[in-house]
């Protein structure tokens, strides 16, 4: 929902920042998303969605569920969300997170829809090649994709580039349309 980015949007960047300047951005990126993947959980939200309980209750419970250590900055994080009845946005406020964290080393995400399996190499190299169209450091996220056919489809940021058969085909038959 655009409503809740907008609320996440503050804590996203209050989070980026203590960990922009404790030099801790992996460690923040690491946690949130645990959090964010505890605030998911179906069980869970129900128990902290209710009305009996307050909102230092529902701190607790929510830490206690968080798989994993969490440091004394993440534990406070998460009790000021639940005090302010924002444990829900967490989703949000990760995904927000890896943004600025993305914008500020200069990476991004390169998501690779593929017809057949790619090995580690493959990848290594197509990343390669886009790295300088994009000017940034690309991460991979690769899916299978029957329906391309052959050939790749990459999504990074807005922009796609589809050198997949079926993308080619769609091409040709607009072409010959035209």
């Amino acid at each position: 929902m655009a409503e809740n980015v907008t609320i996440a949007r503050p804590y996203a960047e209050a989070a980026f920042q203590l960990a922009r300047d404790a030099g801790k951005l992996p460690a923040w990126e690491d946690a949130l998303g645990r959090m964010a993947a505890a605030a998911s959980e179906p069980a869970l939200k129900q128990l902290l969605a209710d009305p009996i309980r307050t909102s230092t209750d529902r701190g607790f419970l929510f830490l206690v569920a968080v798989p994993g250590e969490l440091t004394d900055e993440h534990r406070s994080f998460a009790r000021l969300l639940a005090q302010n009845g924002r444990l829900a946005i967490l989703p949000e406020i990760f995904q927000l997170f890896v943004e600025l964290k993305n914008e500020h080393e200069r990476a991004a995400v390169a998501r690779i829809s593929s017809a057949f399996p790619m090995d580690d190499a493959t990848v290594s190299r197509l990343l390669a090649d886009l790295e300088p169209r994009f000017r940034c450091k690309l991460q991979a996220e690769v899916t299978l994709d029957p329906e391309l056919i052959g050939g790749v489809k990459v999504a990074v940021g807005d922009e796609v580039i589809d050198a997949s058969v079926r993308g080619k085909l769609a091409a040709m038959a607009t072409a010959l349309q035209n």
